[in-house]
């Protein structure tokens, strides 16, 4: 079982992590960690929901494979719910945080940095259920002209994304009102982002950062926050926003005076792609210098010379930029949409449910499937994007017809533990990136 090889080789400490978190109930039959490994175990295999684990875990083998994997029982979920919605969120948000150091400190993302050195945290918000009740106190909401008033529970995200489709969570921070209800406007996502960068400098205090984000960061109070934290950033920059930055750049433009120009050529399966870069730099806006990167790319197919595929892209930015850098720094800016792409929308749609309310009636709970799906989202990443499991893939495979497999081996095969944990540990030391 690969998570269990990944487990092995990055985080040997997750058990022990887990068996930390505080027990906060009356009676207990399972041991803390058994009960939030339960919840982890159903993020790993993609069953989607508590009712479709517990009807999993009856079947065969599963449950006694499982336990042999992992040297703990499995609960049923509902006893695993009553620790959900018990424990505070900031527990396993803390064991996810110890998880990311471990990676972090053993090098594991090393290779992916921005310049050998800053880690491409980029940040996104989502949605993740929606009610027509209000669910807790504090869910922000919308009304329609007709009265019609939906609730939606919201999550602001940072995450470490990398060239080779990594995006791991390294701090949540929830978009919500205060409980009193006495506000002017209700909670959003730079606001939350104030809250957010302030807990990515405590967890991650010497952490070099490359802050990526969408179009709606461009602006006074995300620069200042980037500088007073001494991190860099790359923020895609929409026609329209900064009017005076875009003013300026107007200007060199209709005087040929753009900093930097660099044209690039390359093959990409039967298509040759143009990439045009040019570069503005130290361009005053209120009291920050910035610079700006735009790129124009098209592709032209090398059978017929059809032109199509053309990409504007505008990025504003706090490196220095050179004929050297330029293309990294744009490529840098462009991973945001891994954050979307294998972050939230593998999370929505691939099989790990995010969307499913696990639990309708607790803010607390949620908080905490949430942070066990990113605990769980994190291992499966380390499993099935080693080059070794890659390549044993077929093209037209997909990461949940794979667990499917696995589901159905860990119900028909009777693994024998010794030889289970020896090959375990062969495997471990084989784990390539």
């Amino acid at each position: 079982m690969q998570t269990a090889v990944v487990m092995k080789r990055h985080m040997p400490e997750l058990e022990q992590l887990l068996g930390k978190l505080p027990d906060v109930r009356t009676r207990a039959r399972y041991d803390v960690r058994e009960l939030a490994m339960a919840v982890i175990v159903m993020f790993l295999n993609f069953r989607g929901s508590r009712n479709n684990a517990d009807n999993t875990a009856r079947r065969s083998n599963y449950r006694r494979n499982i336990e042999r994997i992992f040297g703990m029982q499995l609960p049923d979920m509902d006893t695993a719910d009553r620790l959900m919605k018990l424990l505070e969120p900031q527990e396993l948000e803390m064991v996810k945080q110890q998880i990311v150091s471990l990676l972090i400190k053993r090098k594991v993302l090393k290779k992916f940095r921005v310049f050998d050195l800053y880690y491409n945290v980029a940040i996104d918000g989502t949605g993740l259920h929606s009610y027509r009740y209000e669910p807790y106190p504090e869910c922000p909401f919308k009304e329609s002209k007709n009265g019609k008033i939906v609730w939606t529970t919201l999550v602001l995200e940072a995450k470490i994304v990398c060239p080779n489709g990594f995006s791991i969570s390294i701090a949540t921070e929830w978009i919500r009102n205060p409980k009193d209800k006495k506000f002017d406007k209700q909670d959003c996502e730079l606001k939350a982002f104030v809250r957010l960068s302030e807990k990515i400098k405590k967890l991650y205090p010497r952490l070099p950062v490359c802050i990526t984000a969408d179009g709606l960061y461009p602006n006074q109070r995300v620069f200042k926050i980037c500088e007073d934290h001494n991190w860099k950033f790359v923020i895609t920059l929409k026609y329209g926003n900064l009017k005076s930055v875009w003013t300026e750049i107007a200007l060199l433009r209709r005087i040929s005076k753009a900093n930097i120009k660099l044209e690039k050529q390359k093959i990409q399966s039967s298509n040759q792609i143009f990439e045009n870069y040019q570069a503005y730099q130290n361009i005053e806006y209120k009291s920050f210098s910035l610079n700006v990167i735009e790129l124009k790319t098209y592709s032209v197919s090398v059978k017929t010379k059809n032109k199509h595929s053309e990409n504007n892209f505008a990025h504003v930015s706090n490196f220095e930029i050179s004929k050297h850098t330029i293309e990294q720094i744009s490529s840098a800016g462009r991973l945001r949409w891994k954050i979307e792409n294998e972050g939230f929308n593998e999370q929505k749609n691939g099989g790990y449910k995010l969307t499913h309310k696990y639990s309708r009636n607790s803010f607390t709970a949620t908080q905490n499937y949430y942070q066990c799906l990113q605990i769980a989202h994190i291992i499966n990443q380390l499993a099935y994007k080693c080059l070794e499991i890659k390549a044993k893939l077929k093209a037209n495979d997909t990461l949940k017809s794979n667990i499917e497999m696995m589901i159905a081996q860990l119900m028909l095969t009777d693994f024998h533990q010794n030889d289970f944990i020896q090959n375990i540990e062969n495997n471990a030391k084989q784990l390539r990136y």
